[in-house]
């Protein structure tokens, strides 16, 4: 695993995630709760793929661990898919 991989860095591209929230309600909870910590700046919402994806923007590193388990609490899973969004 390199540091790209095990982190989300600062860039205007983000890391795409996937999840299995399904409705627009819980893909809006995982939204606010990802935006409450410190470095997570936009998170965009794609809720016509399936799986769900989302983007997440930073302004500093932040592990692809505090965000999978930051959305663990809120009773859903998330996954990286891939390093740059495109």
């Amino acid at each position: 695993m390199s540091l790209l991989s095990k982190n989300v860095v600062p860039d205007m591209r983000g890391r795409i995630f996937t999840t299995n929230a399904e409705t627009m309600d819980d893909l809006a909870a995982i939204k606010r709760h990802l935006l409450k910590l410190k470095g997570v700046d936009e998170i965009s919402i794609d809720h016509k793929k399936f799986p769900k994806e989302l983007v997440v923007r930073t302004s500093k590193m932040i592990s692809v661990e505090t965000i999978q388990k930051e959305v663990g609490k809120l009773g859903f899973d998330i996954l990286p898919k891939g390093i740059f969004a495109i």
